[in-house]
């Protein structure tokens, strides 16, 4: 209600591929600016509506910031999978990445019995490394494996992220 009252388009992305800026909410910052998303079981079509803007802002808490991601957010980086391929990723991550997991999990529903469905159709497993001191080695390893569709780590994407502090104040942090 709030977009078409304030006149903005309202779309799919298939439509308006091009967005002026995209503003979002984050699991963990560090102060790169590099986030976890992915807590919602919905990184993959954040990402890319994340990629199609011109500017990308994250606003959150202040118990959102952090020096190193996996501080705060202990749930794990949100890896979404094909449901056939989960056994083998969760083999994978524990025992063929040089940054080990201190756990990796096939998230489970709540709601209802069995794990978490995406919107994709897929699975999201856990995994969780302690603090990163280099979220893109992370990356790229994980995103090398077969059967994963999209990682949780949304790395020098935004220029902006605006925290809410205890007191009610906001603190920004731009990108270096």
């Amino acid at each position: 209600l709030l977009i078409l009252e304030g006149g903005l388009q309202l779309g799919s992305l298939e439509q308006y591929p091009e967005i002026d800026v995209t503003i979002d909410g984050a699991d963990e910052v560090d102060e790169d600016l590099n986030a976890i998303k992915g807590g919602g079981a919905c990184q993959f079509q954040e990402k890319l509506v994340a990629e199609a803007a011109k500017k990308f802002v994250i606003v959150a808490d202040y118990r959102k910031k952090s020096k190193l991601l996996g501080t705060n957010w202990v749930k794990g980086v949100p890896i979404e999978v094909v449901p056939m391929a989960y056994k083998s990723v969760l083999k994978s991550i524990e025992n063929n990445l040089s940054v080990k997991p201190i756990k990796a999990t096939l998230r489970m529903a709540i709601n209802k019995a069995g794990p978490v469905v995406t919107d994709n159709g897929n699975f999201v497993i856990d995994a969780h490394f302690g603090p990163l001191t280099d979220p893109y080695l992370v990356f790229r390893q994980l995103k090398m494996l077969t059967g994963i569709y999209e990682v949780g780590l949304f790395l020098g994407m935004a220029e902006k992220a605006f925290f809410g502090e205890k007191d009610g104040s906001v603190e920004v942090w731009k990108r270096k």
